[in-house]
């Protein structure tokens, strides 16, 4: 008699980290010969959960390293409260929970919420990630995704042509500590959508197909700078994880040796507890070189392999770029070079970073950064300023606009010459940079115009700091004048209409005498005059 598992098959396709270039995990995805067993599953929680056990185990007989994603429905975590089995299943393996990230598919309708969210608990203290599936395509309620607070969303190809909907689900997941992966991924177009749109990661044919293999080389179409991001606190770890290979803390060195040997793209190896925490690095060329030497396996095969290895590098998940080259600084030189273990709030090891992924990322953000500031000010230009407008309103921030300009500048220029024009420009553009902060960020656009983006309470400091204090060129007194509008959620869907809504204020502004301050509301009539003549007036819009 014939069992439904005689004509089941699974297949591998790579989960790709975008930064890197690197395989991030490998989905298990089953693909049976004849009939339909994943609609059978969708209906049969029991099905459903042989299917994950299924998928572990075949992963494991293709000894496959890397993470794994394994697909759950919705219903069947809350139809079975968990999976215990797939627990097992992944201890017996030899791996750990936390190499192992559960897929959640659709749909969601019908599905008890309560009983999914208790379930997902539970797998989260087993050690197992969590991935939000065929969110965008799906049906999955945004207050029960924000409830599940997954580690990995995925969304849909077709999104990235929708890059504000993509935008919103980064800053959505930033805001959570997720990342955020694009699936279906075809064409290196809709590859350079994903990354510019600010998937993390990705899947899809373009990377390498679904195999019955694992891979480890795929194909990533190389990144445009004009996609390089530059953040004020550097790159965030999350983007540039790669699989760690990890033991018991209990190996030997010939087990240690059979896994680097056997594995030649592996850097290095940790060592972790029974709870996944690092305990002992061991870096592949110092570890083989000892082991090379006249007597080295003589002497070490059989040792615990901790005796040849180094107190773990260790960093959070939320560090940032900078902060891991901080961790890579201290200590002896000759472990530059040695991967930097990640670990969760736990403490357990999530993955390790490469310093060369850092520096790579870090001159390219350097570069982009530094091509497009004004170089008068050193300030960066309306690109930097109209982009983190987008982030702030695709992640449902209020925030304040403001266009800040001297006052008849060409006549600066003509009465006190050119030079102390400049001179004056870089005197604000000074004083504005003093200012500038994780919330308040400055840039100069060209001339004698600048634009500050800052939360509503930093308003008054900033007009204080520009209007308040006496300006000259060339021994002539200089006024400024300064145009704010303040957008509320939904009031103004991206940078151009928030553009719009400011230029009528700076010609209020302008219009005044003296230094000058005018705020308005985006989407409401009329403007406040908070400086200058006719100040604390509302005049009609």
């Amino acid at each position: 008699m014939h069992s439904w598992t005689d004509t089941l098959r699974f297949a591998f396709q790579p989960v790709v980290n975008l930064t890197t270039g690197g395989v991030a995990g490998l989905e298990i995805l089953a693909r049976p010969e004849a009939g339909d067993i994943l609609a059978e599953a969708r209906r049969d929680p029991e099905l459903d959960g042989k299917l994950a056990v299924l998928a572990v185990r075949t992963a494991v007989r293709r000894e496959s390293l890397l993470p794994l994603h394994v697909n759950v429905f919705a219903g069947t975590l809350a139809d079975l409260g968990g999976l215990t089995p797939l627990h097992d299943a992944v201890r017996q393996a030899g791996r750990l929970p936390w190499e192992v990230t559960v897929d959640i598919n659709p749909p969601y309708t019908h599905v008890p919420q309560q009983a999914l969210l208790e379930a997902v608990g539970g797998l989260r203290e087993q050690g197992f990630r969590i991935s939000a599936d065929g969110v965008g395509d799906g049906d999955v309620p945004l207050r029960l995704l924000l409830d599940i607070a997954p580690d990995l969303v995925k969304l849909d190809a077709s999104l990235p042509e929708r890059p504000a909907a993509v935008r919103a689900m980064r800053a959505l997941c930033d805001e959570s500590g997720a990342l955020l992966c694009v699936e279906g991924v075809e064409t290196e177009r809709q590859c350079a959508a994903a990354l510019s749109a600010g998937a993390q990661l990705a899947q899809g044919e373009l990377f390498a197909p679904p195999s019955r293999l694992p891979v480890a080389d795929v194909y990533v179409p190389p990144r445009s700078p004009g996609l390089v991001e530059a953040p004020r606190s550097g790159p965030t770890v999350r983007e540039f994880v790669r699989p760690a290979a990890l033991l018991p803390a209990t190996a030997s060195a010939g087990q240690v040796r059979a896994l680097l040997t056997g594995s030649p793209d592996v850097s290095g190896v940790l060592l972790v507890d029974r709870d996944g925490a690092p305990v002992r690095s061991v870096h592949r060329s110092r570890f083989l070189l000892s082991m090379s030497g006249r007597y080295g396996h003589a002497l070490y095969a059989d040792r615990p392999a901790a005796k040849l290895g180094d107190p773990p590098r260790t960093v959070g998940v939320d560090a940032t770029a900078w902060e891991v080259l901080d961790v890579v600084a201290v200590g002896d030189r000759d472990r530059t070079s040695d991967d930097v273990a990640v670990v969760d709030r736990y403490g357990r090891c999530v993955g390790v970073v490469r310093l060369a992924d850092l520096v790579r990322a870090l001159a390219e953000s350097r570069v982009e950064e530094a091509a497009g500031l004004n170089p008068l000010t050193r300030l960066p230009g309306s690109d930097a300023i109209t982009g983190e407008v987008d982030r702030r309103i695709a992640g449902g921030r209020t925030f304040a606009l403001s266009w800040l300009d001297v006052d008849h500048f060409k006549r600066v220029n003509d009465g006190a010459g050119f030079a102390a024009g400049d001179e004056l420009i870089r005197s604000v553009g000074r004083v504005l940079q003093h200012t500038a902060s994780d919330s308040i960020r400055v840039g100069h656009i060209g001339g004698d115009d600048f634009l500050v983006l800052t939360e509503p309470e930093g308003l008054e400091p900033l007009a204080a700091s520009v209007l308040d204090v006496p300006w000259s060129a060339g021994g002539r007194p200089v006024t400024l004048s300064l145009a704010t509008v303040v957008c509320v959620p939904g009031s103004v869907t991206d940078h151009r209409e928030a553009a719009a809504c400011l230029a009528p204020l700076k010609q209020a502004a302008k219009a005044l005498d003296g230094a000058s301050w005018v705020l308005g509301r985006a989407g409401r009539p009329g403007h406040e005059v908070r400086r200058g003549s006719g100040a604390a007036t509302v005049r009609a819009g």
